[in-house]
């Protein structure tokens, strides 16, 4: 049964920048989908970018577009996100999901989520 678990969440400046990971556990990893998503006090969980089990992506908010990036690696079973020229709106709880084999942007329908990272952008 896959287990996820996210690290790198911190208190950043505007305009820096960070590295979410979201390390799995249990087999098959390379059969599933994951997702970053994150959710801002008052606010609804919102799909950023996924990567599937072929390593195609989806990108799904346009306030990130260019400035996030997924990726993974199978071996080590990792998604990561790299943030860069974070803003003070970046801020929120990050979470990695898991589905099987493709991505979906609606929260629904993952069957596996993380715990969640908090990032806070603020001078």
């Amino acid at each position: 049964q896959l287990q996820l678990v996210e690290s790198g969440g911190d208190l950043v400046q505007p305009g820096g920048s960070l590295r979410l990971s979201c390390s799995a556990s249990g087999s098959s990893f390379y059969n599933y989908a994951i997702s970053w998503f994150r959710q801002a006090p008052g606010k609804e969980r919102e799909a950023l970018s996924c990567i599937d089990n072929r390593e195609d992506i989806s990108n799904y908010a346009d306030s990130v577009k260019g400035r996030f990036t997924i990726s993974r690696d199978n071996a080590d079973k990792t998604v990561t996100l790299q943030m860069n020229s974070l803003k003070p709106e970046d801020t929120a709880v990050y979470y990695c999901a898991a589905r099987v084999y493709y991505c979906s942007e609606y929260a629904s329908e993952y069957i596996r989520w993380g715990q969640g990272t908090q990032v806070t952008v603020s001078s």
